[in-house]
């Protein structure tokens, strides 16, 4: 026989081997997604300008924020919400009490439309109040700033459903929707700005408005369907509804029901959720400050020319980052967590040793391959961009800043596994500490972006500079940390094994390649009118430069 803890055990398997398997699933459609997004925009490129593109990205960071302040404080309170799956009555209670959690899930969820509407108004009266007068010219500007706050308050009215789904571990729904709702946007978008260029119509940036609009669409059909179906096997409602009286709230003998529970505030929501979302506002608001503060400085600091520029180059240079960096980071963060679990209190020496160990190997193969990056992106990035966007990018700068971007790009892998391993090990206090340096360095890109868009005028190429300066105080403070950390547990860490040994050799094939480069008339970030000839130039003496590596 099973005792009734072992049925307990059994009944969380099934729920725990869907939320792998809905997980895996989501990880593969969302890089599915991903692919069909980047080809769409390639081929956007051909009928858009640096300024449309400058544009869409600040239309973007509208409708993120309204999104970000309408519901991000509310889904980590849900995450948290404790569910009723522990408990000990019988079966009729228990399906009682599971669909009464259920619609206090979707009650709070209701609520971030709510406050969807209030951003989406204050956020777009800002918006359009100090936007520049090059931007304003934008050809139906306010119409998609329109479309854009329509397409976030449609995507709030999912919110509910998937929020529960999330809340079920249904993986599966979500995968399917933001493919579903993915497709659609390219679609749409592609669609909208291919027939106005058939009929010669400036219609600026409608296509994105458009695009956006679908997704929206596409998000609340699935999650609309997925939720009814949730919500009719539990028996909750995905409209705001009174939770029912707990069977706290009944007295047993009497049979009698008392008044509504006390911790659903107005019947609708509960109290400790609501307080707990309350209290998270205030640290959401600092975290996309932090998130999105060079986004919006971007936006006021430089045109949308230039940020338009500076957005291609930025989605072109951060795919190395995406598919290698990205990866490398998030198992590095789940290897030193595991590693060093106990040297936070008490610290192993054996661990501590094999962790420095491996963060110099990890560092020094960031630094090999940051300088294969410096060396040979700055030749080969521009003639991509050329080939892949075409002349008119190109000759825009394009080029010219995606081969600055190769010079930021070492600096973001090194800060990445550096932050990792903080974040591995660091405490709470020491993790708030790391919040105000934060803060201190966005102030730090602040004036750096002053200086280099408004004083010395150097564009978009000012962006990467300024970045690079953010991301370079960022990897200092990680750095003393690490130094710190291992000189604390009795390891010191040097740095000087991080650096290649042969750095004398490696400066002489690195300045060959350059002198052959240049011998061929292959220069960086220009306009070439023999872009494969070139492209292949570059490629014959990479090859023997990476064997010396």
């Amino acid at each position: 026989m099973i005792d009734g803890s072992d049925k307990k055990k059994n009944s969380k398997t099934p729920k725990q081997g869907s939320a792998v398997h809905g997980a895996s699933l989501l990880i593969i459609l969302q890089i599915a997604s991903r692919a069909i997004t980047f080809v769409a925009n390639q081929l956007l490129l051909r009928f858009l300008t640096a300024q449309l593109l400058g544009v869409s990205t600040q239309l973007e960071v509208y409708y993120l924020s309204v999104l970000f302040f309408a519901r991000e404080s509310l889904r980590v309170a849900i995450q948290r919400q404790e569910s009723p799956s522990n408990s000990t009555g019988n079966d009729n209670q228990f399906s009682t009490e599971n669909a009464r959690d259920s619609q206090s899930v979707v009650n709070i969820a209701h609520i971030s439309l709510l406050l969807g509407l209030g951003a989406s108004a204050g956020l777009g009266w800002a918006y359009l109040s100090y936007v520049d007068a090059a931007t304003a010219a934008t050809p139906y500007l306010d119409v998609s700033l329109r479309i854009y706050a329509v397409a976030a308050i449609i995507e709030l009215l999912s919110e509910p459903a998937f929020v529960i789904l999330q809340y079920r571990l249904r993986f599966g729904p979500r995968a399917a929707a933001e493919s579903i709702a993915t497709f659609l946007r390219c679609l749409v978008t592609f669609g909208a700005a291919n027939w106005a260029w058939k009929k010669g119509l400036e219609i600026g940036v409608l296509p994105f408005a458009l695009g956006q609009f679908a997704y929206g669409a596409g998000l609340l059909a699935v999650y609309a369907w997925y939720g009814a179906r949730l919500a009719s096997v539990e028996g909750f409602s995905l409209l705001l509804r009174k939770s029912t009286p707990s069977q706290k709230g009944t007295d047993t003998k009497t049979k009698t029901v008392k008044a509504p529970d006390e911790d659903y505030a107005l019947g609708y929501f509960y109290r400790p959720t609501l307080q707990l979302a309350y209290s998270l506002t205030a640290q959401s608001f600092v975290k996309h400050l932090l998130t999105q503060g060079d986004t919006f400085l971007v936006s006021i600091l430089s045109d949308p020319r230039s940020q338009g520029v500076y957005a291609l180059a930025n989605n072109y240079g951060s795919l190395l980052a995406r598919l290698v960096f990205q990866p490398i980071e998030e198992s590095s963060r789940n290897y030193f967590s595991k590693l060093l679990s106990s040297a936070k209190s008490s610290p192993e020496k054996q661990a501590v040793t094999k962790a420095r160990s491996d963060l110099q190997a990890l560092l020094k193969f960031y630094v090999l391959l940051s300088i294969v990056v410096v060396t040979v992106g700055p030749y080969a990035a521009p003639l991509l961009v050329q080939i892949i966007a075409g002349t008119k990018w190109s000759a825009s700068g394009a080029g010219n800043v995606l081969a600055r971007y190769c010079l930021y790009i070492p600096l973001l892998a090194i800060n990445g596994v550096a932050e990792a391993f903080v974040s591995s090990v660091a405490i709470e206090s020491q993790v708030h500490r790391q919040s105000l340096w934060m803060g201190a360095f966005s102030l730090a890109f602040g004036i750096a972006g002053f200086v280099s868009l408004r004083v010395l005028d150097l564009g978009a190429a000012g962006l990467v500079y300024a970045n690079s300066i953010n991301m370079l105080c960022r990897i200092v403070w990680s750095g003393g940390f690490i130094t710190r950390y291992f000189r604390v547990n009795g390891a010191d860490f040097s740095w000087s094994n991080v650096l290649p040994r042969n750095l004398a050799l490696l400066t002489v094939a690195t300045a060959a390649f350059w002198a052959s480069l240049m011998r061929a008339g292959v220069s960086v970030g220009s306009t070439s009118p023999h872009v494969f000839k070139d492209l292949i130039s570059v490629a014959t003496r990479a090859v023997p430069f990476v064997i010396i590596m």
